[in-house]
């Protein structure tokens, strides 16, 4: 059985999310938690809060044991890029983008 969680809209750039992501897949649960603890990524903080969240909707969902999960899928998807401007000298205009990015991961029961 596969369960699924997901964070949309959160604030950082998909190409270091990304590097965080790549490091945990296929991993057992509990291992890759290990992992992003440990990270010194900013990162990390947000695909730990998403790979705990998909944990508890295996266990109090579908009342899968936390210890014979494993890691399937674990994506990092670019959301939307918020434009602004920064006013420079002489009436010039230079363009800010902040960019978003969206964090999922999909994990499977598998006898330990």
């Amino acid at each position: 059985m596969r369960v699924s969680a997901t964070a949309k809209y959160l604030r950082g750039s998909t190409r270091k999310a990304d590097l965080v992501v790549r490091a945990i897949r296929g991993r057992r649960a509990e291992d890759a938690a290990t992992i992003l603890r440990f990270m010194p990524q900013g990162a990390a903080r947000d695909v730990a809060r998403v790979l705990a969240s998909a944990t508890a909707n295996a266990e109090n969902n579908h009342n899968l044991p936390a210890d014979s999960l494993f890691i399937v899928e674990a994506l990092a998807n670019e959301g939307p890029t918020m434009k602004r401007w920064k006013p420079r000298a002489q009436g010039r205009a230079f363009p800010i983008h902040k960019p978003m990015t969206h964090i999922t991961i999909v994990l499977e029961d598998r006898e330990a």
